[in-house]
């Protein structure tokens, strides 16, 4: 009896040994597989992945019609490439090829990077197998852009001077190469009522006017959603007058410029009634002054002719060939002679005795180009640039 239950005891401590050992296996092996499962994770997580992108239905839709059916049944592949970016973020590149050009977008936001790739999809539409042309997203690249390939096609050179020139020494130093879409209607506020509170409302008028026209550029390019000067206040300055020369100062500015380059061009200038930014233009045909009409834009060429009055004509003898003399020195050497004046009361003085000598309204407007015949006789609008 001894023995068999000494038997029993060694069995009953076998079987729970046993269960011990099969407990603790069970477990070691359970917290194998979750530290397993753990670092397997970790692992997925800090590795780079690429996989085959599908786009849902309505994303699909916003691609041209043409792309649709091969993108819905993987006639064309999207490929989307995920990468570290940083500790925190990760990068999104989707690739794909469509007609024979490799589509390559990116952004640390996938839906993001799905928008860009849509909109290149558009581009491809647009221009097929040529490289749809990079658009600068930066104030400075985008400026230069826009003045290369737009501006400079819809005004004169004159203007297109002028709008470089505030560009320049206005725009560049106040914005740099911020990308646009961080531009803020305070940024531009700033620089205006800068321009206001130095006395410079004229200039103010011409930045407003170039960044009103950049802005929108840049919205027709989806650069940006909405123009920053929407919300910048800004009041048009009071413009000053001009007024004609009298006879005497006439005669005064003939005399003080004789034997100069300028001598001619001020006597055309007085006896034509032309715009300053017209003077290059000038031509001899005849006895006709034939010169290019600057207020005509968008590319389109017009030309005024002007006949040569008797008291031009003495100034032309011998002369072939008009040389233009420079815009700035005769302004800066009119401006000496006549501090009170500007060099666009020339036009309004030849529009003036044309008044006084009885030259029919239709044939005046005719001469100076200005067929409404807008131009005040005593007293005209100016540029005090001019």
């Amino acid at each position: 009896m001894v023995a068999f239950y000494a038997q029993l005891k060694r069995r009953r401590k076998t079987v729970l040994k046993a269960a011990t050992d099969s407990i603790t296996l069970y477990k070691v092996k359970e917290l194998t597989a979750t530290v397993g499962n753990m670092e397997q994770t970790k692992t997925t997580e800090s590795m780079n992945y690429s996989e085959i992108l599908i786009f849902p239905e309505q994303e699909i839709l916003k691609m041209p019609r043409k792309f649709r059916k091969d993108f819905r049944c993987q006639g064309i592949t999207a490929h989307v490439h995920r990468r570290r970016s940083g500790k925190k973020n990760w990068n999104y590149e989707i690739r794909c090829q469509i007609n024979k050009l490799k589509v390559n977008v990116s952004s640390n936001n996938l839906d993001v990077a799905k928008q860009k790739f849509i909109k290149r999809v558009h581009e491809v539409e647009v221009y097929g197998d040529l490289k749809a042309p990079s658009v600068p997203s930066t104030f400075d690249g985008f400026s230069e852009y826009y003045f290369e390939n737009f501006y400079k096609r819809k005004v004169t050179s004159e203007t297109l001077r002028v709008g470089l020139n505030q560009y320049k020494n206005h725009l560049h130093p106040h914005f740099g190469n911020i990308p646009i879409k961080r531009i803020t209607p305070k940024i531009c506020q700033d620089l205006l009522d800068r321009l206001d509170e130095q006395g410079k409302g004229k200039t103010a008028d011409d930045v407003h006017s170039l960044l009103n026209m950049i802005f929108k550029a840049a919205v027709k390019h989806n650069i940006i959603h909405s123009n920053p000067l929407d919300m910048v206040f800004h009041t048009k300055h009071e413009q000053q007058h001009g007024s004609a020369l009298s006879k005497e100062e006439e005669k005064l500015l003939l005399s003080a410029t004789a034997g100069t380059p300028q001598h001619l061009m001020f006597a055309m200038a007085l006896y034509t009634g032309m715009r300053p930014n017209e003077y290059e233009t000038a031509k001899l045909d005849g006895n006709f002054i034939v010169a290019i009409n600057s207020k005509r834009k968008n590319g389109k060429v017009e030309y005024k002719k002007i006949p040569i009055t008797p008291m031009l004509k003495p100034y032309l003898g011998g002369v072939d060939e008009i040389q233009f003399s420079s815009l700035r020195i005769m302004r800066d050497r009119f401006n000496k002679i006549f501090p009170k004046h500007k060099l666009y009361d020339l036009r309004t003085t030849f529009y003036t005795r044309c008044q006084e000598c009885g030259v029919a309204d239709v044939a005046r407007n005719e001469f100076v180009g200005h067929s409404l015949g807008a131009l005040c006789i005593k007293k005209v609008y100016f540029s005090p640039q001019m």
